[in-house]
């Protein structure tokens, strides 16, 4: 049985409105189907994240191009991937990848990955999402921490990733109490190794912990055990059945 925050936080809700943030798959030449899917009719989709090589890389590619093309025909949200490596890449060069994105793919927003959560870097953090508010004035801002940060970082983005990580941690997780103060909206669920039989639980997970944006995969992480798998970089198994039920939500 999952650890489940109390409704007392103000969250739960069985009636929330669940959809897909993509955190980035693969160059779209090595996952092709991948990318094929997302524009399927239908397909409960908030953003995807285009992640080139490590961030726009040093010049347009014509695969990412063709692939970035074809959702924005579909109506599709494309977030430029900007790694702030917990703070300790630069101002300026988080803002030059931001302007390729811009130049090169027309993002309509971006991911800060491996965000910062201390509150001392806060206000680093709050310059540069202000800086590319700038750059772009209807920009979509997801601030990737993978875990709860300092309460003051929701005042800057439009989301916050506040649970990245294995279904094994994310079963006993709870939510941190200051989030009841906003919407749903506002948070995201990235989940690797969800089994398929657990999947009903797993989605009543994030609708008690007030999270509208996911992404479940029973694809596994073992880049810390040597490896190169990367559990974002390809489809779960299960893609059709999850779409399908959070196209008709999830009974307690």
């Amino acid at each position: 049985m999952s650890y489940l925050t109390s409704s007392a936080t103000g969250t739960a809700s069985t009636d929330l409105s669940l959809g897909f943030g993509i955190p980035g798959y693969a160059h779209p030449l090595v996952a092709p189907m991948e990318w094929g899917e997302l524009t399927r009719p239908g397909a409960p989709l908030h953003w995807v994240v285009l992640n080139v090589s490590g961030g726009p890389g040093a010049r347009p590619d014509s695969h990412c191009l063709e692939a970035v093309g074809r959702l924005r025909n579909a109506g599709v949200r494309v977030l430029g991937h900007l790694d702030t490596t917990y703070g300790v890449r630069t101002f300026g060069e988080l803002i030059s990848d931001a302007h390729r994105y811009l130049d090169w793919y027309q993002a309509e927003g971006f991911f800060l990955n491996r965000c910062p959560t201390e509150r001392a870097a806060l206000p680093e953090v709050r310059r540069t999402v202000a800086t590319l508010r700038g750059l772009l004035g209807d920009s979509h801002i997801v601030l990737g921490h993978g875990t709860h940060p300092f309460p003051g970082y929701a005042e800057s983005a439009d989301q916050l990733v506040t649970f990245s990580g294995p279904w094994s941690d994310y079963r006993w997780s709870q939510v941190a109490e200051w989030t009841a103060d906003h919407p749903p909206e506002r948070f995201c669920h990235f989940v690797h190794g969800v089994p398929r039989g657990h999947l009903d639980e797993a989605l009543r997970i994030a609708r008690w912990q007030g999270a509208s944006t996911i992404y479940f995969t029973d694809r596994t992480d073992r880049t810390d055990r040597g490896g190169r798998d990367d559990p974002w970089e390809t489809m779960p198994g299960y893609w059709d059945e999850i779409v399908s039920r959070i196209g008709t939500g999830v009974s307690e």
